[in-house]
């Protein structure tokens, strides 16, 4: 007899409107100017999306010297430092920023802590895009912690002359311990709330929670380099549920079907809703599958082009 598995889907799930506005930025310019277009660091983090920009005529490099003299060139959803965007100016290359509105919101509000003379505390993952991209961006440097326990190795100038701002794609129980740590150490610091948190991100982790409560396996579909999508799992694990991210349907273990009854699939927000797909159909290999949807958040945002792509706005200057 054929197994059974009930499989429930996350909602919401995959691609948040930064994501979708950053792909339709490289896709439209594509469109306008002509392939090539140059992006600097993956536009989002999957390679689906990558290679599928690829394939239209996008060329991805890491830094602003890889690109040609006057190409089209466009800056990852992550946001990218002052000294990339110098770099960019100083070579006279016409940029088009994909930086997501979330993002940015973040280095308006550490630029304008530092413009009040407090030292900057950033909590977040060394090393991520969008980690660089901020720090890159406040006057004066930031303080980097990831950790309740990095609060107590901080050394500051003036303990009452303290702000943090977070990485958007962080887990909200996560910023919550750090945010409460650097409270009880700094109590005249300022900062956000919780709730700042990237909407997306706030709104997949609570839907992945709920989730995780209804099933045996939990599938996260998402790039093994996105914050957001780690993240998801890792709620999953610590829920006590098997949980597992997996690039597409090719990364599914069988073995991890045994004894399982109810599967639950969601996807970072960079993820396309095409790899979910493609993993129902190979779950449906090992068994019989019955899909529902999980009620959760309505997402109805949608952030505005730059206007280089808006038909009344101002062209980027051609290639030579």
């Amino acid at each position: 007899m054929k197994r059974k598995f009930r499989i429930l889907l996350a909602s919401p799930r995959g691609f948040c409107a930064g994501v979708e506005r950053a792909i339709e930025i490289v896709e439209k310019a594509i469109e306008r100017y002509g392939p090539p277009v140059y992006v600097r660091h993956e536009i989002v983090h999957n390679k689906h999306v990558v290679e599928s920009l690829r394939a239209k005529g996008a060329v991805f490099v890491e830094e602003i010297d890889d690109i040609p003299e006057g190409a089209v060139t466009v800056f990852s959803a992550h946001g990218v430092s002052e000294a990339v965007e110098k770099a960019a100016t100083d070579r006279d290359l016409p940029v088009i920023d994909a930086t997501c509105p979330l993002v940015s919101k973040v280095h308006k509000e550490g630029q304008n802590h530092a413009g009040k003379g407090r030292e900057v505390i950033l909590i977040g993952h060394e090393g991520h895009p969008e980690v660089e991209g901020t720090q890159g961006r406040i006057p004066g440097g930031v303080h980097l912690i990831t950790h309740p326990e990095d609060v107590a190795k901080l050394k500051v100038r003036d303990p009452k002359k303290l702000a943090y701002v977070t990485q958007t794609t962080l887990s909200v129980d996560e910023t919550r311990a750090v945010i409460n740590a650097l409270k009880k150490r700094f109590p005249s610091i300022v900062g956000p709330d919780v709730k700042d948190i990237c909407y997306a991100t706030q709104n997949r982790q609570t839907a992945v929670r709920d989730l995780a409560s209804h099933v045996d396996l939990l599938l996260v579909v998402g790039a093994k380099n996105s914050s957001n999508s780690n993240r998801l799992r890792e709620i999953g694990s610590e829920i006590g549920v098997p949980s597992y991210l997996l690039d597409d349907a090719e990364g599914l273990n069988p073995a991890w079907l045994d004894g399982v009854a109810t599967v639950g699939i969601t996807a970072g927000a960079s993820a396309p809703e095409e790899l979910v797909q493609g993993l129902i159909a190979r779950l449906g290999r090992y068994g019989e599958v019955a899909v529902e949807q999980l009620s959760g958040a309505t997402e109805n945002i949608t952030f505005k082009l730059p206007r280089e792509l808006t038909e009344s706005g101002p062209r980027a200057s051609p290639r030579h």
